[in-house]
C-alpha cells in the first residue's frame, strides 16, 4: 500500500513537472504572439491599404462581389513613397545620427561607471546599483521637463553662467540636436551601464592576474583581457539603447526644435496630422526592418560565444 502511495505520489510529482516546464516555455510564445505578432499584422496589413476620410481612414484591402469574387487591392505606393520622397530619408538620417551619437555617449560613460561599480566594495554595490536606477522611480516625463528647466534660457546653467560672468547673454541649449542627444544619454544611461556591469561582474579576476604574472601592464591588460570579456554586455547595452531611442518621440518633441525631426515625430504627424494611417503603418514598418538587423547581429554574435563555450 506504501508503495502504491509512493509511487502515484512521483507520478503526480512527474506530471506536475512536465506541466510547469511546458507551460513555462508557453508562456513567453503566446507573449510575443499577442503583444508582438498579432499587432504587427495589424500594422502591416493597413500599410498596403490606400488612406482615405472616413473611419477608419484607410480601405479594406479585399472586398467581395455578387458573383462571389473576391478582389485583393495591395498599395505598394506607401512603401515607394518613403524611399523617393527626401522627407522620409531626412527623418530616418537624423534619427540614425541622433541615436548613434547618443549611443556612443552612454557607452563611454556607462562603461566607466560599470567599470566603477563592479571593482567597488561588495558592500558598496546595491547602494550602487540602487543610485543607477534611482531616476526610475520618477515618471521619464517629468525627468525630460527637469532639463527644460536646467537648458532653458532662463534656465539654472545659464543663469549660473551669467552671474559668474562666463558669458555675456543666454545660450541656446534648448531647442536642437545636442539637447536631444543630451536627453536621449541621460534617460537611456540605466540600460548601458546593467548589462556591461553583470558582464564585467562576471569576469573571473584569475584572468588579469595571470595577465599582470605574464608582465602586462593595467591599461594593456584592460584593453586586451576586460574589455574583450565584456563584449556580449557592450553589444547588449548599445542594442538597448540604440533601437527604443531610434524611434523616441517625447525627448525630441520636448528638447528639441523644429529642425530636429526624427522618425518618431514623423510617425506622429503622419497619424495624428495628416490622418494617413497607411503611410503612417509603412514608416513603422520599415523601422522594424531597421530594428531587426542589429538584433539579428546580436543573435548570431550570441549563438557563436555559445558554440565556442560548448567546445
Amino acid at each position: 500500500m506504501q508503495q502504491y502511495f509512493q509511487k502515484t505520489f512521483h507520478n503526480w510529482q512527474h506530471r506536475f513537472r512536465h506541466s510547469f516546464q511546458s507551460l513555462a516555455v508557453i508562456v513567453p510564445y503566446l507573449w510575443l504572439i499577442i503583444f508582438f505578432f498579432i499587432p504587427f499584422l495589424l500594422i502591416l496589413k493597413i500599410s498596403f491599404s490606400q488612406a482615405v476620410f472616413s473611419l477608419p481612414p484607410f480601405h479594406s484591402l479585399y472586398e467581395w462581389f455578387d458573383n462571389d469574387l473576391l478582389q485583393i487591392r495591395l498599395n505598394f505606393g506607401n512603401f515607394t513613397a518613403l524611399l523617393t520622397d527626401s522627407f522620409y530619408g531626412e527623418a530616418f538620417w537624423s534619427s540614425l545620427k541622433i541615436a548613434g551619437t547618443a549611443t556612443l555617449c552612454c557607452l563611454g560613460l556607462g562603461y566607466l561607471m560599470a567599470y566603477g561599480m563592479s571593482r567597488a566594495p561588495e558592500h558598496w554595490r546595491t547602494l550602487l546599483l540602487l543610485l543607477v536606477l534611482l531616476p526610475f522611480w520618477t515618471s521619464f516625463l517629468v525627468r525630460v521637463y527637469a532639463w527644460m528647466s536646467l537648458l532653458s534660457a532662463k534656465g539654472i546653467v545659464n543663469t549660473l553662467l551669467l552671474n559668474w560672468g562666463l558669458i555675456s547673454e543666454s545660450l541656446s541649449l534648448l531647442d536642437n540636436s545636442y539637447a536631444v542627444c543630451l536627453g536621449i544619454t541621460y534617460c537611456y544611461l540605466p540600460f548601458m551601464i546593467l548589462p556591461i556591469y553583470a558582464s564585467l561582474e562576471k569576469i573571473d579576476p584569475v584572468y588579469c592576474e595571470a595577465a599582470y604574472d605574464l608582465g602586462a601592464g593595467p591599461w594593456r591588460t584592460f584593453w586586451r583581457v576586460t574589455v574583450p570579456l565584456s563584449k556580449p554586455g557592450i553589444i547588449a547595452g548599445c542594442i538597448l539603447v540604440f533601437i527604443p531611442s531610434i524611434g523616441e518621440f517625447v525627448i525630441p518633441e520636448l528638447l528639441g526644435g523644429p529642425d530636429t525631426f526624427m522618425i518618431g515625430r514623423a510617425l506622429w504627424s503622419e497619424f495624428f496630422n495628416n490622418q494617413d494611417w497607411p503611410r503612417a503603418c509603412a514608416l513603422a514598418v520599415a523601422m522594424m526592418v531597421v530594428f531587426v538587423v542589429p538584433i539579428m547581429v546580436f543573435q548570431h554574435y550570441q549563438q557563436r560565444n555559445l558554440n565556442l563555450a560548448g567546445r
